[in-house]
């Protein structure tokens, strides 16, 4: 078997970790206190064919996303472990259970009365529900809509109801502000999102790509994926990015891959691109841009700053 770089396999998860929920059935970043809950929250409550008798107590998050989004609406304190991805907030208490490779028997230890899941790896889910272990599972968005619905579920199963809407009316005006003073141009700037030095991207059709579509960008790799066979997340060669010239370049691999202006300036062939010769290679936060809870407000932001900047 042929062995993956570091590099190489920071890349496959970044992509594992936007698409893996797609096939699975769908159910700002300001933390309110974790010990609040709603008046109104009442029990039994609902959602999909999951019905909880009680407020949970110990809800195990194995999903990334999804503790930032129970952390957000106040429920934090009812999370008793989170996967070994979960690094915010930092108060999260993290443990050794993964969400790649969930382990049943493992996530029984902790005796949870809530798991949280963003897709179904090993049928998970049918495990954990014969040990009668109630489970959601919040799949990877694909629109905003997704990210607010499942935001409003967690609060609906978790006891708060009023707080999961103030963060997702926040988060809706927050957006509605970012995007509002936007120039109009007559042509779109053009962009490349990188999840990976070996030049994977994300199209238009995903979520990474609709938060860039409300700030008018237009993205180079639609056309690499055109039928979709790469669901979304197409490798690209140096060739064609090079070609297309993109005013942006926005790198979400600053983290696992240590990509900066001057790594992207050294490619071959990358000095004379636009948005290398304009100072225009922007920095994500590599978690922000791999997730859909309430810090894609943060992302957004980051988007339109750097567009603001470039004369209409």
């Amino acid at each position: 078997m042929t062995r993956r770089t570091p590099r190489l396999l920071a890349a496959t998860l970044a992509v594992a970790a936007l698409t893996l929920g797609a096939c699975a059935e769908k159910t700002s970043n300001d933390t309110p206190a974790a010990g609040s809950s709603s008046a109104a929250a009442t029990f039994p409550v609902t959602v999909g064919k999951l019905t909880l008798e009680k407020r949970p107590e110990k809800i195990v998050s194995l999903s990334p996303t999804a503790t930032e989004m129970l952390f957000a609406i106040g429920a934090g304190k009812q999370v008793t472990a989170v996967d070994d991805n979960s690094n915010y907030p930092p108060e999260a208490p993290k443990s050794d259970l993964s969400g790649f490779q969930p382990n049943a028997e493992a996530i029984a230890a902790k005796t949870p009365d809530l798991v949280v899941l963003s897709n179904d790896t090993n049928k998970i889910v049918d495990q954990l529900t014969t040990l009668k272990i109630p489970v959601l599972l919040t799949p990877a968005a694909a629109t905003l809509e997704d990210s607010y619905r499942q935001i409003t579920d967690l609060g609906a199963l978790t006891g708060h109801p009023t707080e999961a809407a103030d963060v997702t009316q926040r988060m809706k005006d927050d957006i509605a502000k970012l995007v509002k003073d936007l120039p109009q141009r007559s042509k779109k700037l053009t962009y490349y999102h990188e999840l990976g030095p070996e030049l994977y991207t994300a199209t238009s059709k995903t979520f990474i790509g609709s938060i860039y579509a409300l700030a008018g960008l237009e993205n180079i790799a639609d056309a690499s994926d055109a039928d979709g066979k790469s669901g979304g997340y197409p490798q690209l060669s140096q060739e064609v990015i090079v070609k297309a010239n993109p005013d942006f370049v926005f790198l979400a691999d600053t983290k696992c891959c240590q990509q900066s202006a001057e790594t992207v300036k050294a490619r071959a062939g990358w000095a004379d691109v636009t948005a290398v010769k304009n100072n225009q290679v922007v920095a994500l936060d590599d978690d922000i841009a791999s997730r859909w809870g309430p810090r894609v407000v943060d992302q957004l932001r980051t988007i339109v700053d750097a567009v603001a900047k470039v004369p209409a």
